[in-house]
């Protein structure tokens, strides 16, 4: 489980995060939702350990973020591809599951089953420096799913993906919900977020609202009936909290 409490974070004097506090249960998808600036990678990069809060304070299984513990029992996949362009796709399966301590028989198994679910065999002994975009997303997923992660962290993880792997891969999130990994994941799409268990809407550093997606659009359904509408969207939950309607 996941323990976010009052965190704050400022560079150079701007707040970026402000007082945000929030859980994660084992086995619960949430959805950190927002746009671009509102703080949402800022978040993902404190629950790492790669930042220090001003204020506040982030447990995992009740151990105080960072922690050496917690690193090979996090799965993060970044905004921007970390790897090693230099190596083949397999290579780079292999030297960051060396990194996480797999065994020989263990990495081979997991390499060959996430080649396959992410639909990168055929390209497995490419060098990454000619890999598409959206291949780099699928190796860095890859790599964030490699040593069955207890919390998977996922910056972006579907942009540049067509619908139907996109489908394949958020299969592989519900399996990874099932087996209970707490599973945060931040998105500009709409229809991801409703995805999710939950959805937690971030803007301008600040918690606007978490809930569950049912709930938040029922409350963007009663804002727009104040107004002579009769349904609502996640993407008006943007509007209602520049209006402060929340």
């Amino acid at each position: 489980m996941i323990e976010i409490n009052k965190i704050s974070k400022s560079f150079h004097k701007k707040r970026v995060l402000q007082d945000i506090s929030l859980h994660v249960d084992a086995g619960e998808i949430i959805c950190l939702l927002g746009p671009s600036g509102a703080g949402k990678t800022t978040l993902i990069r404190l629950i790492t350990g790669a930042l220090k809060a001003d204020a506040g304070d982030i447990t995992i299984d009740e151990i105080k973020v960072p922690s050496m513990k917690l690193y090979t029992q996090m799965g993060f996949m970044p905004q921007n591809d970390a790897l090693y362009i230099d190596l083949t796709g397999l290579n780079n399966l292999l030297f960051f599951g060396g990194l996480y301590g797999l065994k020989k028989n263990v990495l081979k198994e997991r390499t060959h089953e996430l080649l396959a679910l992410l639909d990168l065999e055929d390209d497995q002994n490419k060098l990454v420096a000619n890999y598409s975009g959206g291949m780099k997303k699928r190796l860095s997923l890859a790599v964030a799913l490699l040593h069955k992660p207890k919390v998977l962290l996922l910056d972006e993880p579907t942009v540049g993906i067509d619908p139907l792997l996109r489908r394949t891969i958020w299969e592989q999130f519900y399996e990874q919900s099932r087996s209970g990994v707490s599973i945060i994941v931040t998105t500009h799409v709409m229809d991801e977020a409703v995805k999710c268990h939950r959805t937690a809407l971030i803007y301008n550093g600040s918690l606007v609202a978490c809930d569950t997606p049912k709930n938040l659009l029922a409350k963007t359904s009663q804002g727009h009936t104040a107004t002579g509408s009769t349904s609502g969207s996640l993407e008006d939950l943007f509007f209602m909290a520049k209006e402060a309607q929340l």
